[in-house]
């Protein structure tokens, strides 16, 4: 990996050092993220530079999402830009990660709508730094530009994610991109490392007929699971000063392994049979065109162990070698129809095959058959509808299965107004109806109370989802959430077979509630500002009806961060400091198991409520942004350590942490 990650560098550096480099794009003072909403591709080309413009600005450097929404290049430096700047690069305001980079990351808030119409592989607690389809972004430059970030991480390794977009001519962009990390831990038996690969292209034609998009990537991650403290309240609760140096802590594993390794190819490509455009110019009146999407991808989830383990139950043999394989391809042919006045309709049929399966068939002692493979195809039928006119933006879209077991229905519409510059009005709702992911239907490991088959025992879990939202300059942003979910899927211990109150064993297996279940969320963002002086709050309250104890978060969730901004050194540099406070109540926090990588419920034991300081300095010269960071800065405070990531998995202490970001141009 690191031989890898130095020649995405030196292809950076040297696009950098050795073209011929203009002071630009200059970033202006308006050039924070935007969403071109207005002018989103309803004719599926990639937006270039115009041809009439003859001074290239930030503006000319596009990110296309996978819902074909452009925002530009934003090399500010704002607070959302210190949330977002971790691991995953995204805010993580519900999600608290655990003390190594790279590790799961148990939820402080849910979000139950379906995001696939099918199910997925599982081991879902070691999949959210994996991209899916939807993470993919596409681009379209003006000149070759490359993004790139680094951080440090904790002992013997470094985090960095590099991405290099070009093109050869305006109708046709690539990129190419590694984001990697090695991290050996402050725990025993903890390391964890990381590969994301992706490579992207977009191209249309002269005439605008025919364009597509597609992408590669490859992803690997590896953690060691030393299984959480063995001894955490004497050896970590306590504050015992032998133990300061955590890697002298106990760990319940010293030889297990998770792996998740994927490869995908995909491919989304158009014809149009007829285009008219508005007159003379490029502005697109009419189009009728027939598309076709594609999607192959291979998975696997390993979990490996040397020795047996009283904690996980009993072993068939030994040594441990459990093994999940995933193979699909999806295939969607649609028919798009686009008028300026009407707005764009596409009708769509697809075929999703699929092969879930173990390397061996087993027989239980009691003579039943545990099946080593879920294979067969999905057909369905699904339609989409899209219209916007100034304020105005209308989204539905539904699939609906015709043909298989595993999809049901999904349906989804939203809405939004823009009353004014000011005000913003959103709305939308979500039906669907699908089995739980693979690991819930069918799994085989070599600990003997890990098997199970609940293909013909679990129903399809249905979900029922509507949401509103205003976001105002004036009173902030507010959004309201309510989902109904019935046969709602999780992992819970088993109670015949766990020692829970020994902590001696754990057995994990999925289980269905028959109840409905019923989930609020409520969450309030706005800042205050006073001169240069800033105060930027998020507050989330939640609520769950439910008739058993299944889904556990915390009902309040806060981060307030109070912080000073101004130019200095004559406006070369753009300053920013504060102190961040993140704090959530006590609930019943999941607990996680390593062999099948999920979290799963317990009721015994309360969590939380204490809080998180962090103490950030960031700083912006021209197109490099620089973080440092005091992280947890209040850990050695109190007469006990109860910082938790989930039992017997502390939380990160106090550490300093830097790196930057750094946009080049050509």
């Amino acid at each position: 990996m690191s031989r890898f990650l130095s020649i995405i560098l030196f292809c950076l550096l040297g696009s950098y050092a050795f073209s011929q480099r203009r002071n630009g794009p200059p970033p202006s003072s308006n050039d924070s993220i935007k969403v071109d909403s207005s002018k989103r591709n309803f004719d599926r080309m990639p937006v270039g530079a115009d041809s009439t413009q003859k001074e290239i600005t930030i503006k000319n450097y596009k990110i296309i999402s996978y819902e074909r929404d452009t925002t530009y290049l934003d090399t500010t430096l704002t607070i959302q830009k210190e949330y977002k700047y971790n691991y995953l690069r995204k805010d993580d305001f519900e999600l608290m990660p655990f003390a190594n980079v790279g590790q799961p990351y148990n939820k402080l808030g849910v979000d139950l709508k379906r995001k696939t119409f099918y199910p997925s592989l599982g081991a879902s607690a070691l999949h959210y730094n994996y991209m899916e389809v939807a993470d993919i972004d596409y681009y379209n430059v003006a000149t070759p530009m490359s993004d790139l970030l680094f951080k440090t991480t904790f002992d013997q390794g470094q985090l960095l994610d590099a991405n290099l977009a070009f093109n050869t001519s305006r109708r046709l962009n690539f990129s190419i991109a590694y984001k990697g990390f090695r991290s050996l831990g402050k725990y025993a038996y903890n390391q964890a490392e990381s590969g994301n690969f992706r490579t992207t292209t977009n191209y249309v034609t002269q005439n605008g007929r025919y364009s597509l998009r597609a992408h590669v990537a490859a992803q690997n991650i590896d953690l060691q699971a030393n299984g959480g403290l063995s001894n955490a309240e004497t050896q970590f609760e306590s504050k015992d000063p032998d133990f300061s140096t955590r890697n002298n802590i106990d760990v319940r594993f010293r030889d297990a392994l998770n792996r998740i390794l994927g490869k995908r190819y995909y491919l989304d490509h158009l014809y149009k049979l007829v285009k008219k455009n508005n007159d003379s110019s490029r502005v697109e009146k009419t189009s009728l065109g027939i598309g076709h999407e594609f999607t192959y991808q291979t998975k696997y989830h390993s979990f490996n162990k040397t020795a047996a383990s009283s904690y996980l139950g009993d072993e068939l043999v030994t040594p441990i070698s459990d093994r999940a394989n995933l193979k699909t391809m999806y295939n969607q042919v649609n028919a798009q129809f686009y008028n300026k006045t009407l707005g764009r309709l596409e009708g769509n049929i697809s075929l999703y095959n699929y092969n879930y399966f173990f390397n061996s068939l087993l027989i239980t002692e009691d003579g039943s058959l545990i099946p080593n493979r879920l294979k067969g195809e999905e057909v369905a039928v699904g339609a989409e509808y899209e219209k916007r006119i100034k304020g105005f933006d209308f989204r539905a879209s539904g699939q609906y299965n015709i043909s298989g077991y595993l999809g049901g229905n999904l349906l989804r519409a939203s809405t939004s107004y823009n009353l004014n510059d000011k005000l913003e009005l959103n709305a939308g709702a979500q039906v669907s109806s699908q089995m739980p992911n693979f690991n819930f239907l069918l799994n085989q490991s070599d600990f003997s109370n890990y098997n199970w088959y609940n293909l013909e025992e679990f129903e399809k879990e249905q979900i029922y989802s509507v949401n509103i939202g205003v976001k105002s300059r004036k009173w902030g942003q507010l959004t309201l959430d309510y989902t109904t979910v019935d046969n709602y899927t999780y992992f819970g211990e088993e109670p015949d077979l766990t020692a829970a109150t020994t902590n001696e064993t754990s057995i994990v297996k999925p289980f269905q509630e028959s109840n409905v279940l019923n989930h609020t969320k409520i969450k309030y963002l706005k800042e205050f500002k006073l001169g240069k002086w800033a105060l930027n709050n998020t507050v989330m309250y939640q609520n769950v009806s439910q008739a058993n104890q299944v889904l556990n978060i915390p009902q309040l969730v806060t981060r307030n961060t109070l912080y000073f901004s101004s130019d200095v050194f004559k406006k070369a540099m753009y300053l920013q400091t504060g102190v961040t406070l993140k704090y959530f109540s006590s609930y019943h926090m999941d607990a996680y198991n390593p062999l099948l990588g999920e979290f799963y419920i317990q009721n015994i034991e309360k969590l939380g409520a204490y809080p998180m300081l962090d103490f950030f300095i960031n700083a912006r010269v021209q197109q490099t942004r620089i973080y440092l960071k005091a992280e947890h800065f209040n850990s050695s405070m109190g007469e006990t350590n109860d910082f938790y990531s989930a039992p017997n998995y502390p939380y990160r202490d106090f550490v300093i942490r830097f790196g930057l970001v750094w946009n080049f141009f050509s």
